[in-house]
């Protein structure tokens, strides 16, 4: 049954099958071929995959997601970025890391987070002189720190699937999305100074001041939010909750700029991202059911401590194949299928579950930067209208950084289980 699976879903990705209808058209196939099990089966692992409580933050941060969006919360995080950092050289690409940032740990979406700050801060980059290539090129990028800064869907998905604690992986992505942010910002200062994009002078204390005031709402929701998860007063699922009834009463009732008939559109948008999200997980989770009843996470266990029995090769091994699979398949995805077959493989060779997570999130992460099918690169395009080849050469200095970055949180697993640990004690 594996091999016609899996023989299928290469056919059907060849054939430009979208990755959801490939996993169940191929889990369907080799059903069929087998003969020996009713076909009500594909139903019952599909609802099976989806009955799970966690699964329910996903469409509330999704909607948490839409609320900021529209309801002013993004443009005051990037005013309040601005008087942070604007005078910088390059100023406001160094901007867009710091919103970038800031946005994440509310947002738990790449996609939502490039279009959020992108919509604002690629024009004015363009206006100031910047070329567009490199607008877009750090935009697409400082997006995909938002599935690496907590709160993060494919972490949710991650514990879901590996069945790692969810408050641990969000800890745990702090230091890592700090780190990658940083790096980020030391890129696109050089990058600036090479160019010669200054930074805004005209930016006073009583502006940053101004700044603080206003995006002092926004500010607060990560400290309720995380604060409540690490403080015990509500789970993860229960803060994807909270964080839409905050987003909307400031949205709606403080800020003002979200209107009723605003809501008919978030909520349609923010069903329609989670129905795809969704209908990926129960595909994915009746793929893998087939996978563990045909036993191939042990096949591919044995296949990887055939090389070496090392972490370090391991580890080496399963980077390669991250980028590889980030750069073609959806991070969700990708997520449900290999998280069970890899998992169990690191915890064994001695890797901590929590920094394996990482890795994996943040390997993938860069998949949504890579083409051909990187969702940053699309969302960046349409919002700075150019074409995806300009927007790919741009990206060149940035994917040597963020291989880099993965190399370091790869071999120092500290970075990710540092935090966890003195948070347990």
């Amino acid at each position: 049954m594996a091999i016609v699976m899996f023989i299928s879903l290469l056919i059907l990705l060849l054939l430009s099958v979208p990755v959801a209808l490939s996993l169940g058209l191929a889990s369907s196939i080799s059903l069929v071929s087998d003969g020996n099990m009713p076909l009500i089966v594909l139903i019952q692992r599909m609802f099976a995959a989806l009955d799970l409580f966690p699964l329910m933050a996903i469409p509330f941060f999704i909607l948490a997601g839409s609320l900021m969006e529209t309801g002013g919360i993004s443009r005051r995080l990037v005013n309040f970025a601005n008087s942070l950092v604007g005078t910088m050289t390059g100023g406001l690409a160094v901007v867009t890391v710091v919103t970038a940032m800031f946005f994440s740990a509310i947002s738990g979406s790449s996609a939502a987070t490039t279009a959020a700050i992108g919509s604002i801060l690629i024009p004015a980059m363009v206006k100031n002189g910047y070329d567009v290539g490199f607008a877009g090129a750090t935009t697409a990028v400082s997006g995909e720190l938002g599935v690496i800064i907590p709160p993060s869907i494919p972490m949710i998905i991650f514990g879901i699937s590996a069945g790692v604690s969810m408050t641990d992986l969000f800890i745990a992505g702090f230091l890592p999305g700090i780190f990658i942010g940083g790096s980020l910002i030391l890129l696109v200062w050089f990058l600036a100074k090479r160019k010669g994009y200054q930074g805004d002078t005209g930016i006073t204390w009583a502006m940053r001041v101004k700044a603080f005031k206003e995006a002092i709402l926004a500010l607060m929701m990560p400290v309720i939010i995380l604060g409540g998860i690490y403080g015990g007063i509500f789970t993860p699922t229960e803060a994807a909750v909270v964080a839409v009834v905050y987003s909307f009463i400031v949205g709606v009732f403080i800020y003002r700029e979200i209107t009723w008939k605003n809501l008919i559109e978030i909520f349609s948008k923010s069903a329609i991202t989670t129905s795809i999200i969704m209908i990926i997980i129960a595909n994915a989770g009746m793929f893998g059911w087939i996978l563990t009843r045909e036993q191939v996470p042990q096949q591919v266990a044995a296949f990887f401590t055939s090389f070496s029995s090392s972490p370090i090769i391991f580890l080496a091994l399963v980077n390669v194949l991250l980028l590889f699979v980030g750069m073609f398949f959806e991070t969700s995805a990708s997520i449900i299928i290999l998280a069970p077959l890899l998992t169990p493989i690191a915890v064994t060779l001695g890797i901590d579950p929590v920094h394996f997570g990482m890795i994996m999130i943040v390997n993938l992460a860069m998949g949504m930067v890579t083409p051909p099918v990187g969702v940053n690169l699309f969302v960046a395009c349409q919002v700075a209208n150019i074409k995806l080849e300009r927007l790919t050469k741009a990206l060149i200095p940035f994917f040597l950084v963020l291989v880099l970055d993965i190399l370091i949180i790869t071999y120092f697993p500290a970075l990710s289980t540092w935090l966890p640990s003195i948070l347990k004690k």
